[in-house]
């Protein structure tokens, strides 16, 4: 059994917490029974597993004070396990490009709300949070294990009918949509650039009474309009 935060192993976890789950680390933490066993169900086999030792859970047995203290959460975890970074090509029929949505809350939503209305792909564009960091993976609720995340330069490389999403520009989103397309969403606070909204083959928007939604929000519903089943 672990008894030491000195562990080696345990010094990894921390550096990897530390790093966000950046690519030159090569993989990422996952925290938590719902996290893990979402992991198993998509087939993610982890590269070390650990469990407080009083807990019953598979993985390497670690006293649960010392699991606690290298955990990323606040009221510390029972169970935590390092994954393999994966990246993914762009697929349709239906991909959502983030553009600058630099919060890891959003694109965590985000592929939450891919897998909730069965989008095929998560595309990240120039500016956007690491999607394998801590804050990422844990607002997903596992949704990071069953979409397949990509990474592109340029909108021309989205597969389909490229969909802009930009506040009171273009006209209403309507769905359902009909042949292989990619939404766009750019950060809450300034949107789309200029040049990404230029390349796309539509610009829409989402008719709302204030202001603005923020990306994860706008990405939901746009997701919901563009899947739904159209009554009549």
């Amino acid at each position: 059994m672990i008894d030491s935060i000195h562990n080696p192993q345990l010094k990894d976890i921390r550096r990897l917490a530390r790093r966000r789950g950046r690519e030159d680390a090569g993989r990422f933490v996952a925290e938590g029974e719902d996290l893990l066993e979402a992991a198993d169900a998509a087939g993610w086999t982890p590269v070390a597993r650990f469990a407080a030792a009083d807990s019953g859970l598979p993985g390497t047995p670690v006293e649960p004070a010392v699991l606690d203290r290298i955990s990323g959460l606040g009221s510390g975890t029972r169970t935590l396990a390092v994954y393999e970074l994966r990246w993914s090509a762009p697929a349709g029929p239906l991909a959502i490009y983030l553009h600058g949505v630099a919060d890891p809350g959003n694109v965590g939503t985000i592929l939450r709300s891919a897998l909730a209305f069965g989008a095929s792909s998560v595309v990240l564009g120039p500016g956007c949070a690491d999607p394998f960091g801590p804050k990422a993976v844990r607002a997903s609720m596992g949704a990071v294990f069953s979409v397949p995340v990509a990474r592109v330069t340029s909108v021309s490389d989205l597969p389909g009918r490229t969909i802009a999403l930009a506040a009171r520009a273009g006209g209403p989103l309507r769905g359902p949509v009909e042949g292989d397309a990619t939404l766009l969403i750019g950060a809450e606070r300034t949107g789309l650039p200029d040049e990404v909204l230029a390349a796309a083959n539509e610009v829409r928007e989402i008719p709302i009474h204030s202001e603005s939604l923020n990306a994860a929000m706008a990405a939901t519903v746009a997701l919901y309009e563009l899947t739904r089943v159209q009554s009549g």
